[in-house]
């Protein structure tokens, strides 16, 4: 995949409304060092939503929450596979593309809800509720991908629940993204205990007290967050999901409740709309810079490698889910 990239100083311009001058410096080395290693390894870098505006908008290839870098990852003809996100994205990237070099920047880059649980868990689920089928949140690592009939992402878990016509499924590790989605079908759902770091930080008397400090503003809430967080907010969605309400409604003030350099990477491409910013950081997302983004390029770091089989079962339910 060959990429015409500009210079560090001519993308200034696209973060210059979230990144002062003053730390541009910091920052435009390693941006001219990993556009001239992308073109030179023919490699590319997959961002989440959720990483800084200086990794998303000034190396990134492809973009996005987890849904749509899987399903991008499988278009991907480059040679090496960056994942700037964490450990579970790299994984599903290199479910999609067994064949490419995957490579993750930083290996503490992980997820307090895929380590909630893991493969022993899911198959003890199976025998306390046999036939049931099991949808897992992509956001889990491959071992657990593998005992599962199929994943979903807070996109489309609802599509995913409903398309398999049963009266009740298992829907694993989120708590709260699984009665998030049970408050809207019929499909009894079985919960798991796990939780987001992030989202399980916001309260109801959060969004109160935002809207008593910012009169009017407009309140979007993630589905990680508890379901009494989703019930206060305006919207819920995605990431993908709400960066695309800002786009198609122009709220004149608004908030988002996820992690806070989203707010960053969405009030880039809209200038006209205010963006209050309650920060919940994830640690395991910010571990990812520009600078190990670099090394990883330079020196091969770290090579994402998965069991053959786990690999071929975990496909199978990633791509169930691309599917539909």
């Amino acid at each position: 995949m060959s990429i015409l990239q500009p210079s560090a100083a001519s993308l200034y311009d696209r973060v210059q409304r979230v990144i002062p001058p003053i730390e541009w410096p910091a920052f435009s080395d390693d941006i001219d060092a990993i556009v001239a290693l992308k073109r030179e390894r023919n490699a590319v870098i997959l961002a989440h939503n959720y990483q800084t505006p200086e990794i998303f908008h000034c190396v990134a290839d492809i973009v996005g929450d987890s849904l749509a870098l899987a399903r991008k990852a499988t278009d991907v003809d480059a040679d090496i596979i960056v994942l700037a996100g964490v450990h579970f994205m790299a994984e599903t990237a290199k479910l999609l593309n067994p064949g490419k070099t995957v490579l993750l920047p930083h290996t503490d880059a992980g997820c307090s809800l895929a380590d909630s649980i893991t493969a022993e868990d899911v198959r003890l689920m199976r025998k306390r509720y046999p036939g049931v089928p099991v949808v897992t949140y992509v956001n889990t690592s491959a071992a657990v991908k593998a005992e599962s009939d199929i994943c979903c992402t807070s996109g489309n878990a609802l599509a995913v629940v409903e398309s398999l016509g049963v009266p009740r499924v298992i829907m694993l590790p989120d708590e709260y993204l699984a009665r998030n989605i049970a408050a809207q079908t019929k499909v009894e759902i079985i919960a798991w205990k796990g939780h987001c770091e992030v989202h399980e930080r916001f309260t109801p008397a959060d969004i109160r007290e935002l809207r008593e400090a910012h009169p009017g503003v407009t309140v979007l809430a993630h589905p990680e967050c508890p379901p009494e967080v989703v019930a206060e907010a305006d919207f819920a969605g995605s990431t993908a999901a709400m960066s695309d309400y800002v786009g198609q409604h122009k709220p004149a003030r608004v908030v988002l409740m996820t992690e806070c350099s989203m707010s960053d990477n969405v009030a880039i491409d809209h200038p006209d709309v205010e963006f209050v910013r309650p920060c919940n950081l994830c640690p395991h997302m910010k571990r990812i810079t520009l600078s190990n983004i670099r090394t990883a390029l330079e020196e091969n770091r770290h090579i994402v490698t998965i069991d053959s089989q786990v690999a071929e079962r975990a496909r199978n339910a990633v791509e169930r889910m691309i599917a539909i």
